[in-house]
């Protein structure tokens, strides 16, 4: 959905680069409307699961998206070997299962909480590479805000859309890791362009099967671009101009409030309601989050338009490209 570009990993939602001074506030204000854009784009696509179901929309999303970034990147692989190509199929595939497990989890879950559980997965990730003994603590504070998200454990919350919810964090986990290694090998666009091809080439077939005609409806079609756009295009768009003015730490401590920015765009947008217990289960990820964005080197992977390749502190990142 919402993603990003290859340097190295580091803390929450953050992306390589060397920020230039000055800017700061406008730079703030820069992250936080990719992260609503991001979210904005989430909730499009909950309109777009109601018409294709999960398969349907991740295929809309996958395939405009593919289309705009070969437009406008125009990719070049001849000088790619075998090897190259094999990491980005690989990147490919845990982007659309990624995409996949998330849009399965928000047709079941609300949006607020599908976002919480799924930034388990960068956040673990975090932990896992840190040397550090108080990340633990981070780790307890996010899985009492996981546990309190249900109210008295996962019962309120749809289990199937939990477990989807977990698996598209898993997924994410995956994809910083190999986004990393994808943006060494073949490049940031290129990258990202054999990953949008590939997962579109995975994902036609199911969707044909279990949407058909439906995906070329033009309502259908209107949405689809707006989730592409909204999710991958300009996301990416502001992130970039964003750290050409902040440092990667401060860009991966804004970005680990998109659990808040997800539970209020599905309030506004979607008109879902989270009780006073699960907002409090999204603010103690959150802290976790910035817990550990703060603690480690940052920089990180995201998930809009273009893979970002950071493990060092690691992170989560808010957009699937």
């Amino acid at each position: 959905m919402a993603t990003r570009d290859v340097t190295e990993v580091r803390g929450p939602g953050t992306r390589g680069g060397s920020p230039a001074p000055g800017g700061e506030a406008r730079s703030v204000g820069l992250v936080l409307g990719s992260a609503v854009s991001l979210q904005v784009g989430a909730a499009f696509a909950v309109v777009l699961l109601g018409r294709v179901g999960p398969v349907g929309a991740v295929t809309l999303r996958m395939v405009l998206a593919a289309a705009i970034v070969w437009a406008l990147v125009r990719p070049r692989l001849r000088h790619l070997d075998r090897r190259d190509l094999l990491v980005g199929v690989a990147f490919g595939l845990v982007l659309v299962l990624m995409n996949t497990c998330f849009y399965s989890a928000v047709a079941r879950l609300p949006l607020g909480a599908a976002v919480t559980i799924e930034f388990l997965g960068p956040l673990g990730l975090a932990v896992a590479t840190s040397r550090q003994g108080r990340d633990l603590l981070w780790v307890g504070l996010a899985g009492a805000g996981v546990f309190l998200l249900g109210e008295t454990g996962f019962e309120p919350l749809d289990p199937v859309g939990v477990a989807y919810a977990l698996g598209a964090g898993v997924c994410w986990a995956g994809y910083i890791l190999l986004g990393a290694q994808a943006g060494r090998r073949l490049g940031g666009t290129n990258a990202l362009a054999v990953a949008l091809a590939v997962a579109s080439v995975a994902i036609v077939p199911a969707a044909a099967f279990t949407s058909g005609p439906d995906l070329v409806q033009p309502t259908t079609l209107l949405l689809g671009l707006g989730v592409a756009v909204l999710s991958s295009a300009l996301p990416y768009s502001l992130e970039l101009a964003a750290l050409r003015r902040i440092p990667p730490r401060t860009f991966g401590v804004l970005m680990s409030l998109e659990p808040v920015v997800a539970a209020l765009v599905g309030f506004v947008v979607l008109r879902q309601r989270l009780s006073g217990w699960q907002l409090l289960a999204v603010a103690l990820v959150v802290v976790a989050s910035v817990g550990v964005t703060r603690a480690g080197p940052a920089s990180a992977a995201t998930r809009t338009a273009e893979p970002v390749p950071n493990v060092a502190g690691t992170d989560p990142g808010r957009s699937k490209p």
